[in-house]
């Protein structure tokens, strides 16, 4: 096991942030920069869930919004993770990184069934493990899903990967440059202040279980190998200042 800060992650990546610049469809740099730091943080001992979202294919609200059933959308945001996670793995195993993909709706001839005590075993055995297809329910964001499943697994925090951006600030730093980024936030503060970074029903789930949540960027190489290690990134919530 590690002997760093954290042993067992939850790492939330969101679809936008597989899109790069081009702001649609995979990034193949940006997914490679990705894997090559999961790839040097299971090289320190740790072991490594994702969650990844599908917002960069298709985004569900803004279709209900529209006029499309919301379940139906939301389950088409669901199948849009999963070309996330299969991308996300072949970039691992292209570094010799050992994955599994494990999906909450039952695809078998692409992914496993999400199965909390084989995620657990493919975690202690040093495999990467995708989590994608959401909570595999429909009204439930990916930031629910990283949640959900942080509790389930018993990681030690979550590492909400933002691009571009180092933590969470009291307003957006790319249209105010007095911007104040926090150093920590609890809980109740991120539901009170409205901060987006992550959905409530996510943040009162991480509340109710103390899953610590660390804001941070991702662009920056080997941010995500600092912070297993002990070194203060980003912005933290709820857990030990």
């Amino acid at each position: 096991m590690s002997s760093g800060k954290y042993k067992r992650i939850v790492l939330k990546l969101s679809g936008e942030a597989l899109a790069g610049d081009k702001g649609f469809g995979i990034d193949l740099d940006v997914i490679n920069m990705i894997a090559s730091q999961i790839k040097s943080t299971v090289a320190c001992n740790v072991q490594v869930a994702v969650v990844v979202g599908g917002g960069n294919i298709w985004r569900g609200a803004p279709a209900s919004a529209r006029g499309m059933d919301r379940a139906t959308a939301d389950y088409m945001g669901m199948l849009a993770t999963v070309i996330n996670a299969l991308a996300l793995q072949d970039a691992l195993e292209n570094q010799g990184v050992e994955t599994r993909v494990m999906t909450a709706i039952e695809m078998r001839e692409v992914a496993e069934p999400y199965i909390r005590r084989r995620a657990i075993s493919h975690l202690q055995k040093g495999r990467v493990v995708i989590f994608a297809s959401g909570t595999g329910n429909p009204y439930f964001s990916t930031d629910t899903t990283a949640a959900l499943r942080a509790a389930e697994i018993d990681a030690d925090v979550i590492l909400m990967a933002k691009r571009g951006v180092d933590g969470v600030y009291d307003s957006d730093p790319k249209h105010n440059p007095d911007a104040k980024m926090f150093d920590h936030l609890e809980y109740i503060d991120v539901l009170n202040k409205g901060l987006t970074i992550m959905d409530s029903t996510a943040i009162s789930l991480c509340m109710d279980n103390s899953i610590p949540i660390i804001v941070f960027n991702f662009n920056v190489m080997d941010n995500i190998k600092r912070i297993v290690n002990g070194v203060k990134v980003g912005t933290l919530v709820g857990g030990a200042k």
